[in-house]
């Protein structure tokens, strides 16, 4: 039988306030007197509770005292349940939330105050923007774009232990998928056993695995399609569980029957480049020349005609709609150095198969979190 997971404790108060207090000095320096955090990593990384995107809701960060949010009456039980803070004013669904949160940041006496705000949000829309503004016409309204997506970089020990256990469920997962990937089964089997196993290890999102196979292996973001698998064909397989919103990721092929040597030496080559390119993930290390290692190894290997995609982007907190984060990506002409403790999906697709890792930067070269064997299996 196979053991369940460990599980890190819960987040203490102590590192939410000590992210709060990194927060309100970046306030300060641009003098914010109250902060409007509505993109969904951010409110849960400063409040522990991120909301589902039917209705706008806000945390409401001052430059001294304590935060307050304001939210849908319906999720009150569920903001309770999730976050350390206990102030929040709720709204019933026939308001208008925006017209809440302007009349709370109002009341609460920062009606003419400074105003940081995520311009750069998925839940801020212009719209919405527009309407925050007409509602309090004496604030002065800051841009705090950019500003907390940088903030998340550096993952402190807990936040590395999460990602370490949605590494493990990438592993669990495809190994189970992959014993049930086999001809005459249909694709959709080998998607609910990954599935299925994810949530059993301890997976907290639903959209657990993208996964395509025969003549559309390579097609990475295909949707899933109804195939029966035959000889021949490679199952491309994508676990990106979370763990308590923070994600890991895994790509690994499977050949249904033998495959041929070419097949082998493909597989082969863009794994050794890409473990060359892992070892390069040190602190302080060119962005672009841990890049350049895979785009120009796999491109002299002549695996592929041209690569015009990134090599690999940040990880962290994750909730919809986003899909990824591309606050920090390996291109060729990325201008910025790798930081310890900063965690990765490096990802090489190369002759219709692809390999990828969660990586943490560490002081010896990248450290895998995902375990699984590098191969093309069989």
């Amino acid at each position: 039988m196979i053991q369940p997971l460990v599980f890190p404790p819960p987040f203490p108060v102590e590192e939410y306030r000590a992210r709060l207090s990194a927060l309100r000095a970046i306030m300060a320096n641009q003098s914010v007197d109250l902060l409007i955090v509505n993109q969904h990593e951010h409110m849960d990384y400063f409040a522990g509770y991120a909301p589902t995107a039917a209705m706008y809701q806000a945390v409401l960060i001052p430059i001294d005292g304590e935060p307050f949010a304001v939210i849908r009456a319906l999720d009150a039980s569920a903001f309770s349940e999730a976050s350390w803070l206990s102030d929040y004013v709720a709204f019933g669904d026939s308001e208008n939330p925006i017209r809440i949160v302007a009349k709370t940041i109002v009341d609460r006496g920062y009606g003419a105050s400074a105003l940081g705000v995520e311009y750069d949000s998925y839940f801020l829309t212009v719209d919405r923007a527009r309407a925050l503004k007409t509602m309090m016409p004496d604030a002065r309204f800051v841009s705090f774009s950019t500003v907390m997506w940088e903030m998340r970089q550096i993952k402190s020990p807990l936040e590395l232990a999460c990602h370490e256990v949605a590494a493990h469920i990438c592993d669990r997962a495809t190994t189970a998928g992959f014993s049930m990937a086999r001809a005459g089964v249909n694709e959709r089997e080998v998607l609910a056993t990954m599935i299925a196993e994810a949530l059993r290890s301890g997976a907290d999102n639903t959209f657990l695995v993208q996964l395509v196979s025969g003549p559309r292996a390579a097609s990475y973001h295909g949707a899933l399609g109804h195939r029966t698998l035959a000889k021949g064909d490679i199952v491309h397989a994508e676990p990106v569980p979370q763990f308590r919103g923070y994600a890991s990721r895994m790509m690994r092929p499977k050949l249904i029957g033998t495959p041929t040597d070419e097949q082998m030496r493909t597989a082969e080559t863009v794994v050794r480049i890409q473990d060359e390119q892992f070892r390069a993930m040190k602190p302080g290390t060119d962005a672009k020349e841990v890049d350049r290692i895979l785009r120009e190894g796999i491109l002299s290997a002549r695996l592929r005609d041209s690569y015009t995609n990134i090599t690999g982007y940040t990880l962290g907190l994750k909730h919809p709609p986003r899909t990824s984060d591309f606050t920090r990506v390996f291109l060729a002409d990325s201008n910025w150095k790798l930081e310890e403790n900063q965690v990765f999906h490096m990802y090489a697709p190369a002759g219709g198969m692809a390999f990828s890792e969660t990586i943490v930067v560490a002081a010896d070269g990248g450290k895998r979190l995902t375990g699984m064997q590098r191969k093309l299996f069989y």
